[in-house]
């Protein structure tokens, strides 16, 4: 009798990873449960460390298909490459994406290193995302006589998509992953929970910093980043309030006392009666520009990409400096690329072109407000993820 191929599945006690392990615990796969302890910090409302609560669900639903949970400590690796280069981008005055470091640098390596560890032959998680495999020829056209490739592409269900955090994925990575639930709606998802008695079947989805949880923001930063002082101007330069510090707050932001940060508004201008926003943010002169609703100062065209990372390094027509850096080869006026751009997890796909040069510049179809250095912008061709970066001006 052929053995069972085994699976590692990430199980953090949500629905969706427990109805990943139960899909493939149907399928006939061998399966081990992984629940992974990356930060402790976080309390429930008695106290306890929020870790061990999800936890314990995940022994819960282990225990209900019947595989083993094993529990690894990536809590070291976590606050050095995750949290101790948020606090430190902040500090620099941009927005990262702790989500997108997180899988980066710690979900997806060190899984997939436990999973050759634990003999298994790939690592499930219950990300709402689809893979594909394509067989490219000697020529790089899917002819089925070649090297086979692989294409990330966004979930069924688009309202869950979760392909704007996985960009960074690598070819030897994605060759080793399964997403089983990437073609389920959430609300299906929840439906197989709920069939098969699954407690967590309701369970609300997490939210806030990946594996820290909801927080303030703005507390969390004050734990590493001292208060400082200093001036909020208008689009012309008149000095109109004062904050306590530019990294407690991002682009595209609203002004007001009940957001903790406040505009004189002792002026006839009526500016003032409509809703002010954060426009620009210095980090040098700790200066903050504010600016009223659909003023020019808020909107975004052009934009470019810094890091930027390829899923599949054949699939853009780049100039031949770029082209010739990641394999091949193309025409010389061939530096332009039509794309869709996203610059937040399920925010509108933005029609875009993508221009290669020096720098990889991103011009925008339309210009839109609340963009900021260091947020992440993917991009897509259809369904497929083309890869993406972060955003500088």
């Amino acid at each position: 009798m052929k053995p069972k191929t085994r699976v590692l599945v990430a199980m953090s006690g949500g629905v969706d990873s427990s109805v990943a392990a139960m899909l493939m615990k149907k399928k006939e796969f061998d399966v081990i449960g992984v629940f992974m302890k990356n930060y402790s910090d976080s309390k429930n409302e008695f106290g306890e460390c929020s870790w061990k609560d999800e936890r314990k669900m995940a022994m819960k639903i282990s225990s209900l298909l019947g595989i083993p949970l094993i529990t690894l400590d990536f809590e070291k690796q976590y606050k050095k490459e995750v949290i101790k280069k948020m606090f430190q981008d902040y500090r620099k005055g941009i927005t990262p994406n702790p989500d997108i470091d997180c899988n980066q640098k710690i979900k997806f390596p060190l899984l997939i290193k436990a999973m050759k560890k634990f003999g298994a032959e790939y690592l499930v998680t219950g990300h709402y995302s689809r893979i594909k495999s394509v067989s490219r020829g000697a020529g790089g056209q899917g002819d089925g006589g070649g090297i086979i490739e692989y294409q990330l592409l966004r979930a069924r269900d688009e309202m869950k998509d979760q392909s704007y955090f996985l960009y960074r994925l690598k070819q030897e990575e994605l060759r080793y992953l399964k997403f089983p639930i990437g073609n389920f709606t959430k609300n299906q998802v929840r439906e197989i929970a709920r069939k098969n008695n699954f407690p967590n079947y309701d369970k609300k989805s997490t939210v806030g910093i990946c594996f820290v949880g909801k927080v303030n923001l703005k507390d969390f930063l004050k734990k590493k980043i001292k208060p400082k002082k200093g001036k909020i101007l208008s689009p012309e330069g008149k000095t109109i309030g004062g904050h306590d510090g530019i990294y407690y707050y991002t682009i595209g932001q609203r002004l007001g006392s009940r957001y903790g940060i406040e505009v004189s508004k002792n002026t006839d201008d009526k500016r003032f009666l409509k809703r002010w926003y954060v426009a620009r943010k210095d980090a040098k002169t700790n200066i903050i520009i504010a600016a009223p609703e659909n003023n020019p100062l808020l909107f975004r065209k052009e934009i470019f990409i810094k890091n930027a990372h390829w899923i599949n390094k054949g699939n853009l027509r780049l100039t031949p400096k770029i082209r010739s850096q990641m394999g091949g080869r193309v025409g010389k006026k061939q530096n332009e690329v039509k794309v869709l751009a996203r610059i937040r997890q399920v925010g509108e796909l933005l029609p875009c072109k993508i221009i290669f040069g020096k720098k990889i510049k991103v011009i925008l179809k339309k210009p839109i407000t609340g963009i900021s250095e260091g947020q992440a912008i993917v991009l897509y061709k259809g369904k497929k993820i083309l890869g993406g970066g972060e955003i500088r001006f």
